[in-house]
């Protein structure tokens, strides 16, 4: 599950591009906190510890705006296309107990049977998750599959509390022999019936 991250946040009163520069040049980025019917806030926080935090897809953080705390999750992240620098980021409110919708990252583990691929066709599982229990990843296990096994979204066993949103017949990892593998056997069948 996702660790809850803390970060302090001052709240910001003018805004445009000049005033997001200055406040990047300070080592700040400009943000704004959204969600559950209430106004947006507009804050600024730490630039660094922030880029720490928005590596880990779907981070869950316990925001201080001024003595005030606020659970958040980052839901859009702005960066210079160039330099790689956070721009801006959207971060949604949250509560104890509610679901979120998220994109969480699909880990292939263990090997298909001798000879044969895996092609991993999902990178991502679209789910509805407790919020304060975001799972990192969802591991699938293709320990010795043989050529054309194939797993499906709806055949992965999911975190506690999670429901898998979307199509359950989307291909996620399929297991192929390569293509010169399977000719080069032929060959040798061929080769010993004559």
């Amino acid at each position: 599950m996702s660790e809850t991250h803390k970060l302090a946040a001052a709240t910001r009163e003018s805004f445009g591009k000049g005033v997001a520069r200055k406040l990047r040049a300070a080592g700040r980025t400009p943000a704004v906190v959204y969600g559950h019917g209430t106004d947006p806030v507009h804050i600024s926080v730490e630039t660094h510890p922030l880029g720490l935090i928005v590596r880990h897809a779907n981070s869950i953080i316990e925001l201080d705006i001024e003595g005030r705390k606020e659970l958040v999750l980052v839901k859009d992240v702005q960066k210079d296309p160039v330099r790689q620098i956070i721009e801006h980021v959207d971060l949604l409110v949250v509560k104890q107990g509610e679901t979120v919708e998220v994109e969480v990252p699909v880990h292939v583990v263990g090997e298909s049977f001798a000879g044969t691929n895996t092609l991993q066709e999902l990178n991502t599982l679209h789910l509805s998750v407790p919020a304060t229990s975001i799972p990192e990843y969802v591991e699938v296990s293709v320990e010795g599959l043989e050529e054309g096994s194939q797993i499906l979204t709806g055949d992965i066993a999911l975190p506690t509390g999670a429901t898998l949103i979307g199509d359950a017949e989307q291909l996620v990892v399929h297991v192929v022999v390569p293509r010169g593998a399977a000719s080069d056997e032929e060959a040798e069948e061929a080769a010993s019936a004559e």
